[in-house]
């Protein structure tokens, strides 16, 4: 399923990549330019005292977007999250039944939305030592956890997520949104796919998945997009390389295979012109190319007889 990620690395210490991408969202909360703020602010709650000291004042989140971060990834994150965030809402609006986050890391969905859940129920999957960093972070900060936002410790190599979800609660029949966010590109191809079947089990007809990838030419290194050279060299250094990546034009082939259609595909240029555009048509932020968005539906199929299929070949 969702396994050999950093090498291991993180069963021994909190992804570094979980960590860099809620002082992000912690800066993100603290900006005054409404293309630049965000709404994570448990994300400055979250992270150590020192760090939301450094990124409260102007200067020190300048520091940090220049010098610490790679080009234009600051702005993809705030991006992403704008996103993600909508379509969270989106889900609860249109009264689904379940979320589920697969390598959760430190969201703060399931209590920043804490008054929309209704009876919704949020799922967190995550490898233990970062979801109990987390959970820690929680209580230090005397944050209270809504009965229904459930956390699951996982062994992504050992233990099966369907089965897992299943012991807590989830239920198969119901329309759910799974979130794969900043997931899939640290995923062996192998444990793509396995994880892709398994949405395919657990998503009935309506239930939508959100995730981001990573352009299959960033991992042939052909370096050219914005801020391309910066970004693989960072997650290299923090021994969390990515591993996987997609074309961009075979999207549409690559959910089809697994039961799902395509909603909605967004590339850096596109995420500028949504969330980085002012009012003069001026785009005042430049969003890091390697990554692009997507959002699909579960989809039932015709075969060639005429009959609903919900199976993949």
């Amino acid at each position: 399923m969702v396994r050999e990620m950093s090498g291991k690395r993180i069963d021994t210490t909190t992804s570094r990549t979980a960590e860099w991408t809620c002082m992000c969202r912690a800066a993100s909360s603290f900006e005054t330019d409404p293309h630049y703020r965000s709404d994570d602010v448990l994300a400055a709650i979250l992270v150590p005292g020192f760090i939301r000291l450094l990124l409260r004042p102007r200067l020190g989140r300048a520091v940090f977007r220049r010098v610490i971060a790679a080009k234009g990834i600051y702005e993809y994150v705030i991006a992403r999250t704008k996103y993600i965030d909508a379509a969270f809402q989106k889900a609860l609006g249109d009264r689904f039944d379940q979320i589920v986050l697969f390598g959760a890391g430190f969201d703060t969905r399931g209590l920043r939305f804490r008054a929309q859940l209704g009876s919704a129920r949020v799922f967190e999957l995550d490898v233990p030592f970062t979801q109990k960093a987390k959970i820690d972070r929680y209580r230090q900060q005397n944050l209270v956890v809504p009965g229904n936002l459930r956390f699951i410790a996982i062994d992504f190599d050992k233990e099966s997520p369907a089965e897992k979800l299943k012991q807590f609660g989830f239920h198969d029949r119901e329309r759910s949104l799974f979130i794969l966010e900043g997931v899939l590109m640290y995923l062996q191809p192998v444990s793509v796919e396995a994880t892709f079947r398994a949405l395919h089990a657990l998503a009935v007809e309506g239930s939508r998945v959100v995730f981001d990838y990573i352009r299959a030419s960033v991992l042939r290194g052909e370096n050219s997009v914005y801020g391309e050279s910066g970004v693989t060299r960072a997650v290299s250094e923090v021994n969390e390389k990515w591993h996987f990546a997609l074309e961009p034009d075979k999207i549409g082939s690559f959910l089809s295979t697994y039961g799902f259609a395509l909603n909605d595909h967004k590339d850096a240029g596109e995420l500028e012109r949504l969330y980085f555009e002012d009012a003069n048509g001026r785009i005042v932020g430049r969003i890091n190319g390697t990554h692009c968005l997507v959002t699909a539906r579960r989809q039932e199929r015709i075969d060639a007889q005429g009959s609903m299929t919900s199976g993949f070949s």
